[in-house]
């Protein structure tokens, strides 16, 4: 691993770790969307549309997530499990970026059936694997089958569910999972699910964290896509092989916050 010149590369990101996972990081994280509610299924439902939306400006993210948050009469699962044809007319104007009402609507028919028969999305990931794989590949790939098995599901949904299979890097849902699987005492993280390990997650990997990541030595690959991901997540497990997506808190607050690596 790269030196630096404050010690090692894992005291480094150690600190950054200690300095942006903290509980005034949910405030302007999209990740405050869930921490909104204390239901379990109303922190899987609204945290998975945060999850969708979250690519662009933050402020927006947020803002969008609440805005259909309140749709729902700010109880999502309830909303789900129970809607009216006539409830559902005002989320028909419902938009972000290329999220549009026919993706909505299927979200919502997709839900509706889970939740009919499971009590926790976490299954949807979980049953794709077990304590000995040594990532959660196939449970990417599984609940993104899983999602698009009703009948007639909407093509061009699928843009928004990233899947290893078509080598994305599938971002959004490896941030969504390290929300619900990592626990700490640091509050930010849910740690609800546990038939996930922490050490199975993927580190979520953007424009920001794959700058800095290429500047500190953890990642070669110039693309960001499955394989990038994983080679990322691979160096991190160097770090500490328990929680190496913990340093997704480090690497995203100096891309973001800090500028670091930016000509």
């Amino acid at each position: 691993m790269k030196k630096k010149d404050n010690g090692t590369l894992k005291d480094f990101l150690d600190e950054k770790v200690l300095l942006y996972n903290r509980p005034d990081f949910i405030a302007d994280d999209p990740i405050c969307i869930p921490h909104s509610f204390s239901k379990k299924q109303d922190i899987e439902i609204s945290g998975f549309f945060a999850a969708t939306f979250a690519w662009g400006i933050r402020k927006t993210i947020i803002n969008k997530s609440r805005e259909l948050m309140k749709l729902m009469d700010d109880a999502p699962y309830e909303f789900i499990m129970g809607h009216s044809k006539k409830e559902l007319v005002p989320l028909l104007k419902f938009k972000h970026r290329t999220f549009n009402t026919t993706d909505l609507m299927y979200y919502i028919d997709f839900f509706k059936w889970y939740y009919s028969e499971n009590t926790s999305l976490e299954d949807a990931f979980s049953r794709y694997i077990n304590k000995k794989s040594n990532n959660t590949e196939a449970a990417l790939i599984g609940f993104h089958d899983l999602f698009f098995s009703l009948k007639e599901f909407p093509e061009r949904t699928k843009k928004h569910i990233a899947t290893p299979a078509r080598n994305s890097s599938c971002k959004r849902i490896n941030m969504y999972l390290r929300w619900m699987v990592r626990k700490d005492n640091a509050g930010v993280d849910f740690g609800i699910w546990k038939k996930i390990k922490p050490s199975q997650l993927l580190c979520p990997e953007d424009v920001h964290v794959g700058r800095v990541a290429r500047k500190l030595g953890l990642l070669e690959r110039s693309q960001s896509d499955w394989k990038a991901t994983l080679k990322l997540t691979e160096n991190l497990k160097k770090l500490d092989p328990n929680d190496p997506v913990k340093y997704d808190f480090a690497l995203f607050g100096l891309g973001v916050m800090e500028k670091f690596g930016q000509e």
